[in-house]
């Protein structure tokens, strides 16, 4: 491996271990998909450009929300909450979403954000 590549797979895995709090290990993904999860996306695309943690985490839960993904927004979710967004803000994004989105993504969104983080919970 390269030493650009295994920056990008250290970066990647830091960074999933804070969003998820897993170890890329944990993936149960073929080798190729783990890997290209970790370096590029994680370890590439997360890391560059102008968008800090916070804002790169809510705009890919406008997107997950805006598709209808439940099972990445669980993850997501859970993620933004770890990277310190306040349910508050999600609740407000599904909000917004669900006006150019469609109802039934924002109630979908609104039932995932439930199970992942109780109302009754402490933010």
């Amino acid at each position: 491996m390269s030493d650009d590549k295994d920056e990008r797979q250290q970066k990647g895995t830091e960074l999933l271990n804070t969003l998820f709090g897993r170890h890329p290990d944990e993936l149960p993904w073929p080798e190729r998909l783990t890997d290209y999860t970790i370096s590029h996306l994680f370890g590439d695309v997360w890391q560059r450009g102008s968008l800090d943690m916070q804002e790169r985490s809510l705009v890919t839960c406008v997107a997950l929300v805006a598709l209808g993904k439940e099972a990445e927004q669980r993850a997501h979710f859970k993620g933004a909450k770890n990277l310190g967004l306040s349910r508050k803000t999600l609740e407000d994004m599904i909000i917004h979403v669900t006006h150019y989105a469609g109802w039934p993504a924002g109630v979908s969104a609104i039932r995932v954000l439930n199970e992942v983080w109780p109302v009754d919970a402490k933010d």
